[in-house]
Order: structure tokens, then sequence, then C-alpha cells
């Protein structure tokens, strides 16, 4: 699992140290979405009251004399309030969900080059001199594949993707950091995790604090988050492509 320390060291050195700018990008989401919203409405109340709706005319099917319209409307993904009971928690969630639009195609690249760089170690046998040119090279690669993007990434993102990496990889963040960097780059990114309210020296934990990010996870595989994302911020999420090498089969 050598290769962690240098998703960690590439993760770490390259992320910039201020999370106001993705503040402000889901702020003006959040203020488009409901702008949105507002003209749905209004547009919901000029069709009921029987005056002409701008961007085409709708399909209609008469039968027996009564007229049907036809209009196609996009998929909606239904969210159940649970603990969401507050206009704080809504907005928090909304940024776990900002967040984890950016990010999670970059942990499942790390899962998916863990697997190959140990599958490749295991068959290959290298030695010392051997092993360590070859992860050389991964490294380099990683810096050559990932580094305009996570400069772009804010802190609050990078946690998030260090979560995911330890999910799919089944490390800690913190264990990831101290062993693979250093215990002092540890601890200042754990103070660093505490500001943002996150802990890196606990476990991803699906079925507690880590269980709506989980569900984030669950509809990405089922194919739903794009629709999820819709409903928050009334527009599709960002599409990430990576190179093929790191992409899940």
């Amino acid at each position: 699992m050598k290769i962690l320390r240098h998703i960690a060291v590439v993760l770490l050195v390259l992320l910039p140290l201020g999370a106001g700018a993705q503040s402000n990008h889901v702020r003006r989401a959040m203020e488009k979405a409901k702008q949105k919203q507002e003209e749905m409405a209004r547009a919901q109340v000029s069709r009921e009251s029987n005056r002409p709706v701008s961007g085409g005319n709708m399909r209609m099917i008469v039968e027996n004399g009564d007229t049907t319209f036809l209009d196609r409307l996009p998929a909606v993904y239904i969210l159940g309030r649970g603990k969401h009971t507050s206009e704080k928690a809504w907005r928090e969630y909304y940024k776990l969900v900002w967040r984890f639009a950016r990010v999670y195609p970059y942990a499942q690249a790390a899962g998916v080059l863990v697997k190959q760089v140990d599958s490749t170690l295991n068959v290959e046998h290298y030695g010392f001199i051997r092993k360590d040119r070859y992860i050389s090279a991964i490294q380099k690669e990683l810096f050559r594949d990932f580094e305009g993007a996570f400069r772009e990434m804010t802190i609050s993102q990078g946690t998030v993707m260090i979560k995911l990496i330890s999910r799919e990889t089944g490390i800690p963040p913190y264990d990831i950091i101290k062993n693979y960097k250093s215990g002092l780059a540890a601890g200042f990114w754990q103070g660093v995790a505490k500001l943002f309210d996150n802990d890196l020296k606990s476990n991803y934990d699906p079925q507690g604090a880590d269980k709506e990010l989980e569900e984030l996870v669950q509809a990405w595989h089922r194919g739903e988050f794009r629709d999820l994302y819709w409903s928050v911020f009334w527009e599709d999420p960002p599409v990430i492509t990576l190179p093929a090498k790191y992409r899940v089969k």
C-alpha cells in the first residue's frame, strides 16, 4: 500500500489553504436553484390560468372530445427530510452533495490505482531498487494526471476526498497521512479537518458519522446521483473524465 503515500502527498501538497471560494460557489448554485424554482412556480400559475408559456407548444391528445396535454418533465429524486429539519442542516447537506460530486471520481481512481499497483508488486516481486523506481514512476504519473484538478480543490473538498479514499482502500485518513508522510503532517491536517467538523482519525463509518456520504455513494452506484444533484441544484453535476487507466470497470 506504499502508493497511498504518494496519493496523500499529491493531495496534501496541492490543496489550497482556503474554503471561501467553494462556499461562494455553493451559495450561488443554491440561489440559482431558488430562481429556477420561482420560475417554475410562475410557469405553473401561467398554465393554470390558461396563459401561454414561452418555450414552445405542448403536445395534446383528443379522445372522445376530451383534450389531454402532454409535457416531458425531468426526473426528480425525492429527498426525505430525515434529520434535515432546519435551514442550516439543509445547507450543510447541499454542501456535501456539491463536494461529493467533485471528488468521488478521484477517490474511485485511488482505489483502482492501489489495486493495480498491489497486483503488479505481488506478481513481479521487485527488489528494493526496481520497486522504488516503479513507485517513483507512479508518483510522476499522479502529478501529471491530477495536479491541475487538485490545485482547484478546497480543503473541505479534500477532506471529503480523503474520507472517500479511506472507504475505497479500507485505511483511516489519519493513518494514511501518518504512516506514509509524517506524524507532524497528520497532526496538522487533523487540525484543519477539525475546523470543518471532521475527524481524520475516525474510520469510515457508513452507518454512523459517514451515513449521508455513504448514501451518496450508493445513489452514485445505483445511477441515481444525477437526479439527486439536479433536484438540489437544478443542473447536472460536473462531468469528470479520468484517464482510462484510472476508471472503474
